[in-house]
């Protein structure tokens, strides 16, 4: 079984998006670092002990990979906003076996002593449009929220609208229960993450 890891926020300017999302919450994030590998960059938030949100852009500038990059960054625009969420297994490669196809390839990535694989799609776009999950396993017990600063913040509910509604249901019954995610139909795929904040909900 999948669990719930962290929310992915992407953003097109990683400084704009921070102003954007620590108005909404009225709370500041947390210093997150780069992913080389990516050529990506994030701040961090806590959503509790074992949750966290990353807010997540591309870094001018930096090199990124051979192929598209997570998140399917490279083709984001428009509005900040929730566009991924990243589940934890214990066994990535049972998870990749038991998942649909396009969930991705194995890569190996590192930051001070965080150590994990994750799957990224060679096309940087998931299954279902981006709702599908990406799929994380941590080497060790070095892990993001814990670490954070905890300041209320809570995931209430996850919202998936999608075309393929049903489909979607059928793909994640098997591999995740959580009361907070949904699956709604709707004409394109967009995702919704509910927080609850110290002042009040925040729907990113």
């Amino acid at each position: 079984m999948l669990t719930l890891d962290h929310i992915a926020v992407s953003t097109e300017a990683l400084e704009t998006g921070a102003a954007e999302v620590e108005a909404a919450l009225g709370l500041a994030l947390n210093p997150g670092g780069q992913h080389a590998a990516m050529g990506t960059w994030n701040r961090l938030l806590s959503l509790g002990a074992s949750e966290y949100f990353e807010l997540i852009a591309i870094e001018p500038g930096a090199p990124g990979p051979s192929q598209p990059r997570w998140f399917d960054l490279d083709n984001f625009r428009g509005a900040t906003r929730a566009t991924t969420w990243i589940c934890r297994t214990p066994d990535l490669d049972a998870a990749l076996a038991a998942a649909p196809d396009g969930v991705g390839v194995p890569w190996d990535f590192a930051r001070g002593d965080f150590s994990w694989r994750m799957a990224v799609p060679r096309d940087g776009k998931l299954p279902f449009g981006g709702l599908f999950p990406a799929l994380i396993e941590w080497h060790g017990t070095a892990h993001p929220a814990p670490r954070l600063p905890d300041l209320g913040v809570r995931l209430t509910a996850l919202r998936l609208h999608s075309p393929e509604a049903e489909a979607l249901r059928a793909a994640l019954a098997p591999l995740i229960s959580d009361d907070r995610v949904s699956v709604h139909a709707a004409e394109v795929p967009r995702m919704e993450a509910v927080l609850a904040a110290p002042g009040g909900e925040v729907v990113l």
